[in-house]
């Protein structure tokens, strides 16, 4: 039984360093959703032949710097991508490490009996208690990916509309309030053994 808390205190420990790397991949993806706004919000002035001033006798001005920040733009959505496929792989880890725990339960050399589960030493969690655990959190991030995916995904669909600012600040406002999992949270269940 002690060795499958140990197993477990593991697992709360990985949990931490995932939770961290959420946090650190949280901030990357809202300073490229904040760059992507400010190129989406330059391309509607820039569409603008007036914005040029005498800069438009020079030929070809326009579809360059359009181009250029056409560019950029397509250069921040990949990375977008690829810091979601990092958050994707967050949420994989956690469901393993939920398929894990269970298996530790299930599979494990000796069999566990509910009351056992359900057992509590001192003010240490229980294992069923532990597993739970690790499943909200697992259900949590999973959850706050898909919202996520589903902001970045708007982002591009906001580009193509002639007036998206106010889209685009909703969709920030969304993104940066949307960290629904509170560190604090994660780690208490963590630091409970």
């Amino acid at each position: 039984m002690e060795n499958i808390v140990k197993k477990y205190q593991q697992r709360f420990r990985k949990v931490k360093e995932e939770m961290e790397n959420w946090d650190e991949l949280q901030f990357r993806l809202i300073s490229q959703f904040t760059n992507a706004s400010s190129i989406i919000q330059r391309l509607q002035i820039l569409q603008d032949t007036k914005n040029y001033g005498a800069l438009r006798s020079v030929e070809g001005i326009q579809e360059a710097v359009l181009l250029k920040q056409m560019n950029s733009l397509h250069t921040i959505l990949l990375s977008m991508n690829e810091t979601m496929e990092k958050f994707h792989s967050v949420v994989l880890s956690l469901e393993k490490m939920v398929r894990d725990g269970r298996q530790l339960i299930k599979g494990g050399s000796v069999q566990i009996s509910v009351k056992q589960l359900q057992q509590r030493v001192g003010i240490k969690p229980s294992i069923a208690d532990c597993l739970d655990g690790l499943k909200l959190l697992k259900e949590m991030h999973q959850s706050e990916y898909r919202l996520k995916l589903s902001v970045i995904s708007a982002i591009s669909a906001v580009a193509l509309k002639p007036s998206a600012t106010d889209d685009l600040g909703a969709l920030q406002q969304l993104l940066v309030d949307q960290p629904n999992i509170l560190k604090e949270e994660g780690i208490k269940a963590a630091l409970r053994f």
